[in-house]
């Protein structure tokens, strides 16, 4: 039921996106027809006005005038430069704020690039204090002034505490929009307060319970309130065993707690025990996503998240670190080659071989890195169990080897009648196997220790080392077995 809910989402934002390229491509044919007209000018800008502005242009803001700011979001990503701001200038001005917040960081720049100062001001305006603060390294430190001092007291001050956790912080992904009540007062009284609101905050499950001092006690859900007799005190009924959040946690803690115990919302606190925030599940979720986002371009050795239609120039930058290390690398992988010149013109086959050594042994290292960068992000490796894991994964690479690399050494004897030929692929891989697991195992958790992320161009270095290693474990032994 939830696949096929997911799909349905897709399917009507591609569908949505699908209208507005269908607009927008009536719209270029109608302003191309209209300029090829041999007309006067002022006859042409009135036929321009009257069949563009009028037609497809207002069809196409009603359009987006329907559609939610998330799904704006997503045809903004999908647009090229030109047609992005086209579509975002035929946005309600009163949506800015909403949409820039659900774009991506690439895009967010780009339609930031066109707007002016006051409506920079608009926008954030439209947002919370929280949100807010994740716009924040976006905006001209001019803009954030005017913001600041468009606030009340209370709110700058929750921006500025929102501002100060690093971006990895609950702090940095609680919401100061919550409802808080005594437990010395009855539900009847809670009841009637609820009323006083025109309504909840989003994702709303719980209320949470606080002294004078704001110190957290507990919580009561909101099907405890509905459920029993008005005269009960909130004492009574409240949690009190509950989970409740720091704000200086690490943000992945909080997304394992909220994927573990299923929550809503979560009461965040400060070293006081005072009630600063909440966490809400449509943030760990979008943390979630984002992280996930992270390690897909660090395991590709990308910088940063790329606009898919930013310019030539700006994409090939992105991308030139890690390629610029990769052909360092690759450099010395021919060094290791050019160091064996003589056995391979004495055995000519070696040349035909290497790369399936380097390659399954690659393979074999990403397949280990990956199960070590995910088991670290759930933090699922300890001190305790860290020597257990490191040698299961060299049991699974040693049993591996054994296993292809009597397959390729079969293989590589059927070929070229060798039978030391064979065993040399075989022994070539079972070593190089075992080097990709040390590798795959030993860099993840050395990019931990020095507070990096694990996955940090880990696919760049581990290719760089089973390469080198393979075609070095390779000749090397070729040399040694095969030609003296």
């Amino acid at each position: 039921m939830t696949e096929t809910r997911e799909s349905h989402y897709t399917e009507n934002v591609q569908e949505h996106l699908q209208q507005v390229q269908h607009l927008l491509d009536k719209h270029v044919l109608v302003e191309t027809v209209v300029h090829q007209q041999v007309l006067p000018r002022e006859d042409r800008h009135e036929l321009v006005d009257k069949l563009l502005h009028k037609r497809h242009l207002a069809e196409l803001r009603e359009k987006l005038g329907m559609l939610h700011p998330a799904d704006i979001a997503y045809i903004l990503e999908a647009l090229p430069i030109e047609q992005r701001l086209l579509v975002w200038d035929l946005v309600k001005a009163e949506r800015d704020g909403e949409i820039l917040i659900e774009v991506s960081d690439a895009v967010r720049e780009s339609l930031i690039a066109t707007m002016s100062r006051d409506e920079l001001r608009e926008a954030a305006g439209q947002l919370d204090t929280d949100e807010i603060a994740d716009l924040a390294p976006d905006l001209p430190q001019a803009v954030m002034r005017d913001v600041f001092k468009s606030l009340s007291t209370g709110e700058r001050e929750q921006l500025r505490a929102a501002m100060s956790y690093p971006e990895d912080a609950v702090g940095a992904l609680m919401d100061f929009d919550m409802v808080t009540i005594r437990e010395d007062v009855t539900l009847e009284v809670v009841s009637r307060y609820l009323r006083r609101f025109d309504e909840l905050p989003d994702h709303t499950d719980q209320l949470f319970v606080v002294d004078r001092d704001d110190v957290f006690k507990g919580v009561l859900p909101l099907n405890l309130l509905i459920v029993n007799e008005p005269n009960i005190p909130v004492n009574k009924l409240m949690l009190t065993d509950t989970i409740k959040l720091h704000s200086d946690d690490k943000a992945d803690q909080a997304a394992q707690a909220f994927e573990r115990y299923d929550l809503v919302s979560a009461p965040v606190v400060d070293e006081d025990g005072k009630l600063v925030g909440r966490v809400t599940v449509n943030t760990v979720v979008d943390f979630i996503r984002a992280e996930s986002e992270s390690d897909v371009l660090n395991l590709a050795g990308l910088r940063e998240e790329e606009d898919i239609f930013a310019s030539v120039w700006k994409s090939a930058q992105n991308r030139w670190l890690w390629l610029a290390l990769n052909l360092c690398t690759a450099f010395f992988a021919s060094r290791v080659i050019g160091g064996f010149e003589n056995t391979i013109e004495k055995f000519v086959a070696l040349a035909t071989l290497m790369p399936i050594v380097a390659g399954i042994a690659g393979n074999s290292a990403n397949q280990t890195t990956t199960i070590i960068i995910r088991s670290l992000a759930l933090g699922q490796i300890t001190q305790a169990n860290a020597r257990r894991l490191i040698g299961k994964e060299f049991a699974i690479a040693g049993l591996n080897g054994l296993v292809w690399g009597g397959v390729a050494g079969l293989f590589a004897y059927f070929l070229y009648k060798s039978v030391p030929l064979g065993l040399v692929m075989t022994s070539a891989m079972l070593l190089n196997l075992l080097l990709g697991a040390m590798v795959g195992i030993f860099i993840p958790l050395l990019m931990q220790r020095l507070g990096r992320d694990p996955a940090i161009g880990s696919s760049v270095m581990l290719t760089a080392v089973t390469d080198s290693g393979g075609f070095f474990i390779f000749l090397g032994l070729a040399t040694i077995f095969l030609i003296h």
